[in-house]
This record gives C-alpha cells, sequence and structure tokens, in this order.
C-alpha cells in the first residue's frame, strides 16, 4: 500500500514460529464444488441442516492485480446480490441479476483511487445501492458514498463526509439503510491522526499501539446528497478507545451496533489495554446511545496487536440479534458467538464457533436467518494449507445444527493478505434451482494461484441450506 494505514497489508509474509497451527478434524467437513459444480453434503450427525455449494465464481478475474477485503449486499428481491472490494485500481464493484450464480465485470467505484480502502456496501428498501469506501486527501481523511439507481449498472451520485478538522484521522466505515430510506454511515474518526501509533506484524498489517480512537456516526436523509455533522457513538470522546463498528437498522427505525472497544490508559499518549466487544442503540436516529454493554467476560479480550476486522452483527427474522468476534487468550485464537433475545440489553453465554486449538487468524461474521436461525462463517489460516472460508448453522433453540463446513474449494496462500471481511447474506425469496431451502451468498478472498506471487482474489459461492 501506499501509505501506512491500521490494519491493511497488500501481502502477509509468514514467519516461521510466530503462529502454531494444528490441523484438527472436529468435525469440519468440505463442501467444496468445482466452479459450477454442485456438491451436497451431511453437515453433522445432529437433526442436522445440509449445505449444498452450487456455485463458486471468481468475481474479480478481469482484476490483474491484488483484490482484497470484500464486502456484500443483496436486494430486497434476493435477486441482486453486489461485491465490493479493494482491487481493480481502486475500489471494485461486480453485480449478478441471478442470486449470485454469474456476475458482471468489475468496474472501479466512482470517486475511489488505487489507495481507497475500506469497502462497505448496503442496499434500501427501495433497491438504491450504497457503496461506502476511505479516501485520504488535501490532509483530510473521511468516508466517500457512492449512489447507484439502477440496481449497480451505474453510480452517478458520489459524495464525500469531509470533517472539519484538517490531519484527522480515519479508518473503517460501514454503512445501512433504514426502512424510511436514511442512510447511515459509521467510521473510525480521531482528531488528530499525529496521535495514532502503530503495531506492524510482518505476518499481517498494523493495529494500534496509541491513538485518539472514536466510534462515529453521519446520516443523510435525501439519499446521500448531504450528510449530518459528526456525532460520537462510542463514550469518551475524544479518545474513547472504540473502532469497527458494523450496524443495522431495525424494521422500526432503531439503530444497533457493535464495536470493538480498547480501553484508554492515558488521557495524554492515548495507551491502551486490549479491547472487548460492545453493544449500544439509538432510538431518535443517531443523535443518542444507549449505555454500552460489553459481550463476554473481562478474560476474553482482543489483541493491540490484531491486525484484522473483529467484530460482527446480525439479526434474525424474529428480530434476535447475534454478536460475532475472536478473542486471544492463553495463546489460542477462538471465534465466538452470543445472541441477544431482548434487542441488546442483555447477552447470551458464548457459543464457541471455531473448533481448532491454534492462534490462526480467524476473521468471523455472522447473518440472520429465519426466527431463532443464525449462519456463521469464518475467514482462517488455521490449516498448514492456508485460508480457507467456513460456515455453520446455530439455531438458539437447539444449539448448532451443523459442523464446520469448508465453502471453499481450494486453499489459499498464507503468506497472501486476503482481506480483514468477507461476504455473507441471506437471499430472500424462492430460489427456483432449490425450493423449500434457505440460500446463502458467500464471498471471500484468497490467493490461489500455484505460482510465484500470487495474487488474491475475489470468490463467491450460493450455498443452499436445507
Amino acid at each position: 500500500m501506499p501509505f501506512l494505514r491500521p490494519r491493511r497489508a497488500s501481502r502477509r509474509v509468514a514467519q516461521p514460529g510466530l503462529k502454531t497451527r494444528c490441523a484438527v478434524a472436529v468435525g469440519i467437513v468440505a463442501a467444496t464444488a468445482a466452479l459450477g459444480a454442485p456438491t451436497r453434503v451431511p453437515a453433522s450427525s445432529l437433526p442436522a441442516d445440509r449445505f449444498t455449494v452450487s456455485h463458486i465464481t471468481d468475481v474479480s478475474k478481469p482484476c490483474k492485480d491484488q483484490n482484497a477485503e470484500v464486502e456484500q449486499g443483496v436486494d430486497p428481491s434476493g435477486a441482486y446480490v453486489y461485491e465490493l472490494w479493494m482491487g481493480c485500481t481502486g475500489i471494485a464493484f461486480a453485480r449478478s441479476v441471478d442470486r449470485g450464480r454469474h456476475f458482471s465485470a468489475p468496474i472501479a467505484v466512482p470517486g475511489s483511487v488505487r489507495s481507497s480502502w475500506d469497502p462497505a456496501v448496503a442496499v434500501a428498501p427501495s433497491g438504491t445501492v450504497y457503496a461506502s469506501f476511505m479516501i485520504s486527501r488535501n490532509g483530510y481523511t473521511y468516508p466517500v458514498v457512492a449512489a447507484s439507481f439502477d440496481h449497480g449498472a451505474t453510480f452517478p451520485q458520489v459524495s464525500s463526509l469531509v470533517p472539519s478538522n484538517r490531519r484527522n484521522w480515519g479508518d473503517r466505515d460501514f454503512v445501512a439503510v433504514g426502512p424510511d430510506g436514511t442512510i447511515y454511515v459509521t467510521w473510525d474518526y480521531g482528531p488528530s491522526a499525529a496521535a495514532v501509533t502503530y503495531i506492524c506484524n510482518p505476518a499481517g498489517s498494523c493495529a494500534f499501539a496509541t491513538g485518539d480512537l472514536n466510534v462515529v456516526i453521519q446520516k443523510s436523509t435525501d439519499g446521500g446528497k448531504t450528510w449530518g455533522p459528526i456525532i460520537h457513538v462510542s463514550p469518551g470522546f475524544p479518545a474513547s478507545g472504540g473502532d469497527s463498528a458494523p450496524l443495522l437498522v431495525e424494521p422500526d427505525g432503531r439503530i444497533d451496533v457493535e464495536y470493538q472497544g480498547y480501553h484508554i490508559t492515558n488521557d495524554v499518549t492515548y495507551t491502551m489495554t486490549p479491547a472487548h466487544s460492545y453493544f449500544t442503540s439509538s432510538d431518535d436516529g443517531g443523535e443518542t446511545w444507549s449505555i454500552p454493554v460489553q459481550v463476554g467476560p473481562d478474560r476474553l479480550s482482543m489483541s493491540e496487536a490484531e491486525w484484522w476486522i473483529d467484530g460482527d452483527l446480525g439479526r434474525d427474522a424474529a428480530g434476535n440479534l447475534y454478536i460475532t468476534w475472536d478473542t486471544q487468550h492463553d495463546g489460542s485464537d477462538v471465534g465466538w458467538l452470543s445472541y441477544s433475545i431482548d434487542h441488546g440489553k442483555t447477552w447470551s453465554a458464548l457459543q464457541r464457533v471455531t473448533p481448532d486449538a491454534d492462534n490462526a487468524t480467524h476473521i468471523v461474521q455472522v447473518v440472520g436467518g429465519r426466527g431463532g436461525v443464525a449462519y456463521v462463517g469464518w475467514l482462517a489460516d488455521s490449516s498448514s494449507l492456508g485460508y480457507a472460508q467456513y460456515v455453520r448453522a446455530f439455531s438458539i433453540s437447539r444449539g448448532w445444527t451443523s459442523a464446520p463446513v469448508r465453502i471453499s474449494n481450494q486453499f489459499g496462500d498464507a503468506a497472501v493478505w486476503p482481506g480483514d471481511t468477507f461476504g455473507i447474506s441471506v437471499l430472500s425469496g424462492v430460489d427456483p434451482a432449490t425450493p423449500g431451502s434457505q440460500s446463502l451468498a458467500v464471498s471471500w478472498g484468497s490467493a490461489v494461484a500455484d505460482k510465484p506471487n500470487p495474487h488474491s482474489a475475489i470468490f463467491e459461492a450460493v450455498v443452499s441450506i436445507t
């Protein structure tokens, strides 16, 4: 990358002994498919969900450089699937009009440049597509939001959320749209970029050693043409220790946010201790926020040296909420799931997501399905063969209803950065190819080419669950 950014690197360089991997076979089954070839596998010995990977597509194939950090959005109809990632000389975008089975040639999102980072995408109830990303220009770092009114065919509207402070620090944006069409963008903001220092790992990228980290939100009520002021979400501005804040908007307009919260130990140097996952919400359009609730015990924390985006938030059809994240404790990196049946006031005991016993990278995300059901995915280099994409199903009433299932049909080179995120979405409506099933779209980055200096590519799979 042309300049230093936290949590980002174009290539990961492996170091012997830096990570210990244990190739455990704790119920992991491979539901992989050759490109286009369906494969059916049993999920577990319980009365279990069954996964069918009906198609895998190399979405970024026309892009010859590195492609990483994919985010995904789906249309309310379920017909359109959108992929957004870092690549193709900027922020790349591709769309599918047939429920993720085929994709258009990628385009560069207007307003993006080669140094843009942190893509995010959301689809409004009207079908308008909003693609956001971060950019640094003229001493300011801020999100940019491009809008498409024709299901991703073109992006004629581009707006910038430029802060008032020059030489500010900014990072990871997320975008969501409410039922009334209001657009919300959370992002990491600090008044001074000079206050942020980094921990750089030769096997990953850079995380924060110190900094004036804060989660903020801005909203637009005119379709993304103009944006309201910065509002602080994580308490303790100008140095709350909050960052990386995925959000969703419920049918009644309530905004839910999960964020990674470090603990600032010095108000002058902005040193901090390991982070925990927090939940907060707003009932008044983001003007005020509830007291954050810590999810998980104190002993399970997120290291300051962790370089990926850690934490995700989902909601099922009945309104139950789900949070996923991973922690580093006693030499192990473990992915977790917790759920709430009371709109985030209280959270369940932790459910262990990842079965392997090692300190591998686990990028864990979640999407809600039918009432009481969630699908949890993770991208991990826990195998000695490299990165792979996994998914499993969870039920509030039954617990895990599948063993971990490997979706990717090839392992990615562990020395090449796949990105800090992946995509996972439920496809609404009825799939004519698999009536009666629940369908997921899953996308991820991996360098799978068997050649020197392989490039990371973006892959997408359609997964049917019965």
